[in-house]
């Protein structure tokens, strides 16, 4: 039995996951950005690490995707389903 998704703001500081999908979780999230994060690699598969938060546990959120390091803001972390690792 597979494991169940989370959001990639469930993670800890320091979780490795692998991306399960990217999907629109807020009003404010519109096509255009979530076709953004599939062209920087938060694709289906792909695996990932979140290293950290901002300042009080905030964003942005410091993810590696590959050798990549991305920030994002919460808004779109919210948007990434992952399966921890």
């Amino acid at each position: 039995m597979a494991p169940a998704h989370l959001l990639l703001t469930d993670l800890p500081n320091g979780s490795h996951a692998t991306v399960h999908g990217v999907v629109a979780n807020s009003p404010d999230v519109d096509a255009v950005t979530l076709r953004r994060l599939g062209e920087i690699g938060f694709i289906p598969g792909e695996p990932l690490q979140l290293l950290r938060r901002g300042p009080g546990g905030r964003e942005p959120l410091a993810v590696m995707i590959g050798e990549t390091l991305f920030a994002l803001r919460l808004v779109e972390a919210q948007c990434i389903e992952v399966h921890p690792a």
